[in-house]
């Protein structure tokens, strides 16, 4: 099972990025997938999680609105959409794979792991 994030990098504050998460074929597509960060000192936390047909989404309060969460179950591709990014979102991002079909904040639903790609926000 292998899940593969890129798309992180340097954007100046208020700039946008987009993450992408690769998942394998041997993944069941039928699991919910979130995605989650972690900044340096910080626990990780969750940031937004899709069902697997995608068709519900959730966020955490300090992304909602300017994060969107989708996935490509076709290309098995999980993305984030990040807008209006801030110094508060600096973080390694990670997606994930979930237990069951339906998304969820909690983190020990989640199963597999991405290796996790770096969100650096200069101001």
């Amino acid at each position: 099972v292998q899940l593969q994030a890129s798309g992180g990098g340097v954007v100046q504050s208020g700039g946008s990025l987009t993450l992408s998460c690769v998942v394998s074929r041997r993944t069941s597509s039928n699991n919910g997938m979130g995605w989650f960060r972690q900044a340096p000192g910080k626990e990780r936390e969750f940031v937004a999680a899709v069902s697997w047909r995608g068709s519900d989404a959730i966020y955490a309060d300090s992304v909602k609105g300017r994060f969107t969460i989708s996935r490509d179950r076709a290309q098995n591709i999980l993305y984030l959409q990040m807008n209006n990014l801030g110094p508060e979102d600096a973080a390694v991002y990670y997606c994930a794979s979930a237990r069951q079909a339906w998304a969820t904040r909690d983190l020990t639903m989640y199963n597999y792991w991405g290796q996790g790609t770096l969100v650096t926000v200069s101001s």
